[in-house]
């Protein structure tokens, strides 16, 4: 399956095709500003999973049967912090 990036993860591209996945981004479609609904729609027509942050186009990829993942902030932010702890077990927090 293809992989349609949002916006805001165009610049994981080469880190996606990297870990083997064929992505396309929102921009290299031609829908850089477009709205939500064009863009779950597009991925609706070309069969691709889209991955987004935002979650009003995860909303709408459920409501229309788009495979989706969100990737939300606080999922970042707890990534982040595994990360940060397993790097430097030590580090005092506040």
């Amino acid at each position: 399956m293809k992989l349609l990036l949002d916006e805001m993860y165009a610049g994981l591209k080469e880190y996606f095709e990297i870990l083997g996945w064929d992505v396309v981004t929102a921009q290299d479609s031609g829908l850089r500003g477009a709205k939500d609904k064009d863009i779950v729609g597009y991925a609706k027509k070309n069969n691709l999973l889209l991955v987004t942050q935002d979650q009003k186009p995860a909303d709408l990829a459920d409501l229309k049967g788009v495979k989706h993942v969100l990737i939300s902030n606080a999922m970042i932010a707890k990534i982040a912090d595994a990360k940060i702890r397993e790097k430097y077990p030590n580090l005092k927090q506040k």
